[in-house]
């Protein structure tokens, strides 16, 4: 029944798609944020604009280190960085985001429009929906509820969109020499270890499925 079902609903497009539970929960996202984004397009990628939409052909796990819902949505919310991050700031004043935010208890925000660039990770932003997962911390590691929710919120965005790999934050630096790489900047990096690579290994396991594509490394 379901086959005759999705059969049918080749004639709509979304009629088979995947849902996931999902709160809007919006961050500052106003005219000068725009203007932020389009500048860091067309600086750091060389990509010139006049919106800021994205193609999404990634997605990208984070924790955000911070413990609570409340703090880590804090950190996102504002258009620019605040001062206390100096590394980021000399590079761009656009704040960091991302478009999901999944807390401890794996409720799924969404913190801006899917196909709008977030500042979540380095090269990568033109072409990156990030999922940024609360905790990451010994005071608050991640948790079973939040892996649930990533996996499931990961099947919803690979129905939606034509996405063909899947990342944690710290396997960033393996697209270097990938044509979907953009930084100009060959100093800019950071290290990372989000989200961890057991809490990566089993997303990995739950969407096999998905048959995303393997992550391209360094080694000709």
């Amino acid at each position: 029944m379901r086959l005759l079902i999705c059969f049918i609903g080749l004639l709509f497009l979304n009629s088979c798609a995947i849902t996931v539970p999902i709160v809007d929960k919006p961050i500052v996202f106003k005219e000068q944020r725009k203007k932020l984004t389009r500048e860091y397009l067309e600086n750091r990628y060389g990509i010139t604009q006049e919106n800021i939409q994205i193609n999404p052909k990634m997605i990208v796990v984070h924790w955000t280190a911070i413990p609570t819902l409340e703090k880590s949505f804090d950190a996102f919310y504002n258009e620019s960085l605040p001062n206390w991050r100096p590394e980021l700031v000399n590079q761009s004043a656009l704040n960091v985001s991302a478009q999901f935010l999944v807390d401890q208890d794996g409720t799924i925000y969404r913190l801006m429009p899917e196909n709008h660039m977030a500042r979540h990770v380095i090269g990568l932003n033109h072409a990156a929906i990030g999922i940024e997962n609360v905790g990451g911390t010994k005071e608050a590691p991640l948790t079973k509820a939040q892996l649930k929710s990533n996996i499931k919120l990961i099947k919803y965005l690979k129905t939606k969109y034509a996405i063909n790999y899947l990342i944690g934050h710290y396997e960033y630096t393996l697209f270097e020499n990938h044509p979907l790489w953009k930084e100009v900047d060959e100093r800019y990096r950071t290290q990372k270890t989000d989200p961890g690579e057991a809490f990566m290994e089993k997303i990995r396991k739950a969407t096999a499925k998905l048959k995303f594509k393997t992550n391209p490394s360094l080694v000709p």
